[in-house]
């Protein structure tokens, strides 16, 4: 059972603020000092790893919440995904869920040489802008507006995270070498969330693991929206009890300006049509273009 006394983090979330060490990793995040932590923290990978990279705010915690039911059969919660499907940023990372001791391993980072197999979560820039600007304004790490934070986005003006332009790091992982080989495997968010056992049994078949359909249906329906919140709300010791926000696909419209819009588009247009996103924000709804680029 957990303590009854709040942690220090908790005690910060009370007052509105944020542990100390947030801030500092955020504020590092955006310096030269970045360079050599990544080197450190990209050691200790085995041959058998597979990544999940993504830029920030793409879908990556409902999915790794999804694919630790599939890959344990044991029920999901921050502590435990956590723990298991760890990041670049732990040097343990994590514990082996794949064959050959090879384990699930997450990175925001860009493309890298060390990502020999590599899972690419993608989603839409214009949901992606609007979810990171409210969690790190939400967090104290970013007090600008939102135009401010575009600018820094797209790679106009400043950094809003140590991840540089959305456009530059999608189109990292879209130009590496493993892309288009069977190394590679890009997933829309939208077409998870249109489809989710069709997609995550794409996901398990690339990972070399066998599971029973049921399996994967049991996890997507134990990880819905409302679920996720409520184990959020369930882990005192979280950083933030906003880190699972809408998950909408499309939500940026009506949200953002013509102005805005435009600005995304002048600077992240060719990577948003080379993922099948329409560019005109008065346009249809899109198809839904599969990772091969079948339209279904």
């Amino acid at each position: 059972m957990p303590s009854q006394q709040p942690t220090e983090p908790a005690k910060a979330r009370e007052k509105g603020g944020r542990p100390p060490t947030s801030r500092f990793r955020y504020v590092l995040s955006k310096t030269k000092l970045r360079v050599p932590l990544e080197w450190i923290r990209h050691t200790g990978l085995r041959p058998a790893d597979v990544f999940i990279g993504s830029y920030p705010r793409s879908g990556r915690t409902w999915s790794r919440f999804v694919l630790y039911e599939i890959l344990t059969g044991r029920e999901s919660n921050f502590e435990a995904v956590n723990s298991t499907l760890q990041g670049v940023y732990s040097l343990d990372h994590g514990m082996p869920v794949l064959p050959d001791g090879g384990r699930l391993v997450n990175t925001h980072e860009s493309y890298r040489k060390e990502y020999k197999r590599a899972i690419c979560l993608v989603r839409d820039a214009r949901d992606v802008v609007l979810s990171e600007y409210a969690y790190l304004k939400g967090l104290g790490f970013f007090d600008g507006s939102l135009e401010e934070f575009l600018a820094g986005f797209v790679g106009v003006r400043g950094k809003v995270n140590g991840y540089g332009a959305w456009q530059n790091h999608v189109a990292s992982w879209l130009d590496s070498p493993i892309a288009g080989t069977p190394n590679f495997l890009l997933v829309r968010y939208e077409d998870l969330r249109h489809d989710p056992e069709e997609w995550f049994g794409r996901i398990t078949d690339f990972l070399g693991v066998r599971v029973r359909p049921e399996r994967i249906q049991q996890a997507v329906a134990n990880n819905s929206l409302k679920q996720m919140r409520e184990k959020e709300r369930s882990q005192p010791q979280l950083k933030t009890n906003d880190f699972v926000r809408t998950g909408l696909v499309q939500g940026w419209r009506g949200k953002l300006t013509s102005s805005e819009l435009e600005l995304i588009e002048r600077h992240a247009g060719s990577v948003l049509a080379r993922l099948g996103y329409p560019l005109d924000a008065h346009s249809p709804e899109p198809e839904v273009v599969s990772a091969s680029g079948v339209v279904r």
